[in-house]
């Protein structure tokens, strides 16, 4: 028998707003994702941006950092990592010591014995959980990302990691559009609105109080 897997779902997510989105394995999370960054499309209905449906997928995309459980990082320098796929003389240093304020690295960077010019190791080797996912954000911040999509991102953090990665996205605050895949609720505590999906559909909107204390 053919199921959908989303099915009557209606969300508006306005510009600097904080998206949790809870629910167990197999919900529609991430296929949801998906519809919101292109990649899938709905058999019915419309997924609309400033009322216009997605023309060019590559424009659409440049708009997302994606920050999935495990990060994606080279044997390289810090700064290769923050500054992605980008050539070291087109590196921007002010860009790039924005992007590491922000994501509170600045003391990550202090401490590493070449600072952003030290080899972090195969696949970040030298630095800890949540510092490789707050070196992601780096890499969204320099890339002047406007929507950032966390999927899971903390769940491999122990509690401490995880505030510290939690404190650097409640900052953002108004500044970006989150959307948060979460299993631990305290990952998405912060965010302006909860959905809970069961089976595809929307079984729960609203605040963190609304949602969770209705448990």
């Amino acid at each position: 028998a053919n199921f959908l897997a989303l099915k009557d779902i209606d969300i508006l997510i306005s510009k600097g707003q904080s998206i949790g989105l809870i629910g167990p394995s197999g919900a529609g999370k991430s296929t949801l994702i998906n519809i919101v960054l292109g990649f899938l499309e709905p058999q019915q209905g419309q997924f609309l941006v400033d009322g216009q449906p997605v023309k060019n997928l590559r424009i659409w995309l440049n708009n997302f950092a994606y920050i999935p459980q495990s990060i994606f990082l080279l044997d390289d320098t810090l700064c290769r990592n923050i500054a992605f796929g980008i050539e070291d003389e087109e590196i921007d240093n002010n860009r790039l010591w924005d992007a590491i304020n922000m994501a509170k690295l600045t003391d990550v960077v202090q401490n590493l014995p070449n600072g952003i010019d030290t080899t972090i190791g195969e696949n970040g080797a030298r630095l800890s959980g949540g510092q490789r996912q707050r070196v992601a954000l780096a890499r969204a911040f320099y890339n002047e990302r406007d929507i950032i999509v966390m999927d899971e991102a903390t769940s491999s953090l122990d509690n401490e990691t995880e505030k510290e990665v939690i404190n650097t996205i409640k900052r953002l605050k108004g500044k970006k559009t989150l959307i948060v895949i979460a299993h631990r609720l305290s990952t998405i505590e912060h965010c302006d609105v909860l959905y809970r999906l069961e089976k595809g559909s929307i079984t729960q909107a609203g605040t963190f109080q609304q949602v969770v204390n209705s448990i």
